[in-house]
């Protein structure tokens, strides 16, 4: 057994605070896996049972962060949105006046007790405005280690303490406004940041908005309103014409039209009667129906799809493994860095002056006639700044937040970051028949036996959870010929069918002996179950199973993209051929067992194939977690499926090339994030230290980098379709 928390991480400020939350818990023995999202503050642990959370939220308090599962009062991210704005416009209207008053001070105007009101203004903005960029500091530095607001912190304390220097009358430039200007520009860009965060994850918001906070619970004929966490499974709820169902249960009583579009996509409600399952998050459109409750709390079809959607976002891909080894090690070696830049230009200004000379005619605001103590703090501080690995901690979690969000609009729910890196590579997708190319709805359209003989075989297929078995019990159902009798040695047999004694007769419905003698049938796609008595033939079963209506547009999509369509089924040849052939297989295996699909698709491994496999996840679970991606057709409350990395929530096909091309822009706008974030660094870096780069230039480069960064990422949600191949 295993145990698995999903809970936010408050205080995170960059990729250097993720680590330092996942490398605590990674400690806890017995934590099995850690994913920490930047962009979305969540985090997802796959521990031992024996694991609590008290466990892991004391990890993370001991390295100065904050862990909860409790769901917040108030939007988390949308907090720190309304924050970052109020303290971005707060910072502007003090920095804005005060670097005019600066620009008309060093040309020359006299502006009286400049450094007194440059000190008073850039305080404010510091210690007020930043407050929160120095106390994330000072947790990391008194938990000894380091973060983004470290180095942010360093340089505008730095900067600011020389306007200290020259009031007290030392031969020093005063950078006072320059530390409000970093500390402004980078309130601009969390501002920035956290607007975009805003943006990505509205599906979860929509989510969350289609919860219901009380029932209408029927007590003792009585209709009370209850909140929605005291609802007990069997309790009876009403809900009423456009009021949303508040849990998942069945309809005992009524009737009415539910608008199920975010489930299977379907714009038109759907009539539901007595015995309809019916799902949280939907809504009634018309009628009044009474609903027996059958899950409450996590169990629900809407708190699983917003748990399954915040895990893919918590999730990691395999390329970000380097960025998180490189932003390891980034900060310490950058405050080496910035503290040799100071020490070099403090002893070797006036050896290089003509050089910043030479180049000042290039770059106005390289500094020549500040002193060795000026030029040293100038490359200390915009080093410090310039190296803040934003950019990085954004690379991946941007992208895949936008990624698991477009997706989640499609009905599909990328469960692990893996999936997104690995389906780009994908060249052969396996399909099974039943319920996954089908619609999976049987219907019984034939028969030659008698009534008695039908419900003999109806009470032995009651044991079996096929669906083939399941049409056979409701024709009997519906024909009003099912009675209950004793059946002894009930016997499934995989891959077969299913057999069972009644009166000292052996009973067995399944696989013809003879495919052949029913050819006419299955040529024409139908399913034909053989029934025997003390193995004699005597008499068939004829059943039939829709296509699905893009079925053949899937295929078609999958081959544009350069893939293999395999499809697998335990049904025989001609049925199985006659269905491959509608649309457009390209190889077939037909009469395979459940496990003899694990061989197959390890074949196709050994081959040097990717594999996709596409199934119902429950009869194909091995096949499933054999594949390198598995992908479930999860409809309605069937969302919990272990061994899938996708689930397909609405049910429809056409979702699956969407997925392949998904993975393929979502990777490439990884890489293109990871390489300007990268080479932002390697040329900026260098610039500082040798003092060519002012350090609200340096900021306002940086802030640059993390905006297009998110902006790069953003391009998933806008631009996706122009990567996906649509037939017309």
């Amino acid at each position: 057994m295993e145990n698995k928390f999903s809970f936010i991480v408050s205080g995170m400020v960059c990729t250097m605070c993720v680590k330092n939350v996942e490398n605590a818990i990674k400690k806890i023995n017995g934590v099995k896996y850690v994913s920490v999202n930047l962009a979305t503050q969540k985090a997802f642990v796959i521990a031992d049972e024996n694991i609590k959370f008290e466990d892991i939220k004391k990890a993370v308090k001991e390295v100065g962060y904050n862990a909860t599962t409790e769901a917040p009062k108030e939007d988390l991210i949308e907090k720190q949105f309304v924050d970052a704005r109020q303290n971005m416009y707060i910072s502007l209207a003090i920095t804005i006046p005060l670097m005019i008053l600066m620009i008309l001070h060093m040309s020359g105007i006299y502006i009286p007790y400049f450094l007194i009101i440059e000190l008073i203004a850039s305080s404010c903005v510091i210690f007020i405005t930043g407050k929160k960029m120095l106390s994330n500091a000072w947790i990391a530095l008194r938990h000894l280690h380091t973060n983004m607001d470290t180095l942010l912190s360093i340089g505008a304390i730095s900067a600011w303490s020389t306007n200290i220097l020259a009031i007290a009358g030392l031969n020093v430039l005063s950078f006072g406004t320059v530390a409000a200007m970093l500390v402004s520009l980078n309130l601009v860009g969390r501002y920035i940041e956290s607007k975009m965060k805003n943006n990505a994850v509205k599906e979860i918001k929509l989510l969350m908005s289609m919860k219901v906070e009380s029932a209408n619970v029927l007590i003792n004929n009585k209709i009370i309103e209850a909140p929605i966490d005291t609802v007990k499974i069997d309790d009876i709820i009403i809900i009423r014409q456009g009021e949303k169902i508040p849990l998942d249960g069945t309809i005992v009583e009524g009737r009415a039209y539910i608008n199920e579009s975010m489930v299977n996509g379907e714009p038109l409600p759907i009539d539901k009667t007595i015995g309809d399952s019916v799902l949280s998050g939907t809504i009634v459109e018309n009628g009044l129906i009474k609903v027996k409750v059958e899950k409450v709390g996590s169990d629900t079809f809407i708190n699983q799809m917003i748990k399954l959607i915040e895990e893919a976002q918590s999730s990691k891909v395999p390329i970000q493994a380097m960025a998180d080894r490189i932003t390891r090690y980034f900060v310490p070696i950058v405050l080496v860095l910035a503290i040799l830049s100071g020490v070099f230009w403090f002893f070797n200004y006036e050896l290089y002056l003509p050089f910043l000379s030479k180049i000042s005619k290039i770059f106005p605001w390289i500094i020549t006639d500040g002193g060795a103590i000026s030029t040293a703090i100038f490359s200390f501080v915009a080093t410090l700044v310039i190296a803040c690995p934003c950019s990085l901690g954004l690379a991946t979690p941007m992208a895949l937040v936008n990624a698991s969000s477009v997706a989640a609009k499609k009905g599909l729910i990328i469960k692990n970051g893996e999936a997104i890196q690995m389906a780009k590579d994908i060249d052969t997708v396996i399909f099974d028949k039943t319920g996954t190319i089908t619609e999976g709805k049987l219907t019984v359209i034939d028969h030659n036996l008698t009534n008695e003989v039908l419900n003999i075989i109806a009470n032995i297929e009651e044991k079996s959870i096929h669906p083939l078995a399941k049409a056979l019990i409701k024709f009997v159902n519906e024909n009003e010929l099912f009675r209950h009798i004793d059946i002894t040695d009930i016997e499934e047999l995989s891959g077969k069918g299913i057999k069972g004694k009644y009166n000292e007769d052996i009973y067995f419905i399944g696989k013809p002996l003879n495919a052949n003698n029913y050819s006419n049938f299955m040529e024409k796609g139908e399913t034909v179950l053989e029934v025997t008595k003390n193995d004699k033939i005597i008499g068939y079963i004829r059943i039939t199973d829709k296509i699905k209506a893009d079925a053949s547009d899937t295929i078609l999509q999958i081959k544009n993209l350069g893939c293999k369509t395999v499809m697998l089924t335990g049904d025989n040849e001609l049925t199985a051929k006659y269905i491959s052939d509608q649309i457009g297989i390209d190889e077939l295996w037909a009469g395979i067992s459940p496990n003899k699909k694990v061989d197959i698709i390890r074949k196709y491994q050994m081959e040097g194939g990717k594999v996709m496999m596409v199934g119902d996840g429950i009869n194909d679970a091995a096949a499933l977690k054999a594949a390198d991606i598995g992908v479930a057709i999860g409809t309605g409350a069937d969302l919990a499926i272990e061994s899938a990395d996708i689930i397909i929530s609405k049910g429809n096909l056409n979702v699956i090339p969407y997925a392949i091309s998904l993975s393929k822009l979502t990777f490439k706008k990884i890489k293109q994030n990871l390489f300007w974030a990268f080479i932002y660094n390697v040329i900026a870096i260098p610039l500082s230290m040798m003092a060519l780069l002012h350090p609200a230039i340096a900021e306002a480069a940086m802030l640059i980098s993390s905006i297009n960064v998110i902006y790069n990422s953003g391009k998933i949600r806008k631009h996706n379709k122009n990567f996906i191949y649509m037939p017309n």
